[in-house]
């Protein structure tokens, strides 16, 4: 479980009993393509931390499917509003390969949080890098031209042009695939290039913080 246990030391370094009492609460699952860990409407109880495989999330409006986030390895999925207001979810998390996953129940992990303070701190700055990733993602989205959205997805995520359908990338650009086409035959311009390094400086956890709860 390297990826998993990669993204967990990187959002807050646990000691060596918290890390052994947040993982003996993992469940590892195998699950295939096509799976949907969360469906839009329906209350979300697990979290997820992919090991292996590639899952994105997408919303219906208007009969069509809008692609806003995808997940690869070491990344966290979970239903946010579900977590935080026990409520259905917006969202519709689906695997686009067969995947390999380490799950937890939203009960067993705030029983966690409240016995045990390093685990604790470790969810609060789970919360902080998903609401900065939440901000980012939406400065590049009002932001920047598609083309130049492209290229920075392409650079930050060389991955997903392989391993994901064009028309779940043009739907997360906000483009149709006629549009994406054309703008992979053609090259971007560099003039964003400093902003989009901006934006990347606060794309990975900052690590852990002295502060406590």
């Amino acid at each position: 479980m390297n990826n998993v246990l990669k993204k967990i030391q990187s959002l807050y370094p646990l000691s060596a009993e918290a890390l052994e009492l947040l993982l003996s609460h993992l469940e590892q699952v195998s699950l295939p393509k096509g799976y949907h860990l969360f469906r839009e409407g329906r209350t979300g109880t697990q979290l997820y931390l992919i090991e292996r495989g590639i899952a994105r999330a997408f919303s219906v409006r208007d009969n069509k499917e809008i692609t806003f986030w995808f997940g690869t390895e070491g990344d966290i999925a979970i239903s946010y509003y579900s977590y935080v207001a026990n409520k259905p979810g917006y969202e519709t998390v689906e695997l686009l390969e067969d995947s390999i996953l380490y799950t937890i129940s939203q009960d067993n992990l705030q029983h966690l949080f409240s016995t045990n303070i390093d685990i604790a701190n470790w969810g609060r700055k789970l919360a902080e890098y998903e609401l900065i990733r939440t901000e980012r993602d939406f400065m590049i989205q009002q932001s920047l031209p598609a083309a130049v959205r492209y290229q920075q997805l392409l650079e930050q995520n060389p991955q997903l042009i392989r391993r994901v359908q064009l028309g779940y990338i043009a739907s997360y650009l906000g483009i149709t695939q006629v549009t994406l086409s054309r703008i992979r035959a053609g090259q971007t311009g560099s003039r964003y290039s400093s902003f989009i390094a901006l934006l990347a400086s606060f794309s990975e956890p900052a690590g852990a913080l002295p502060a406590m709860l």
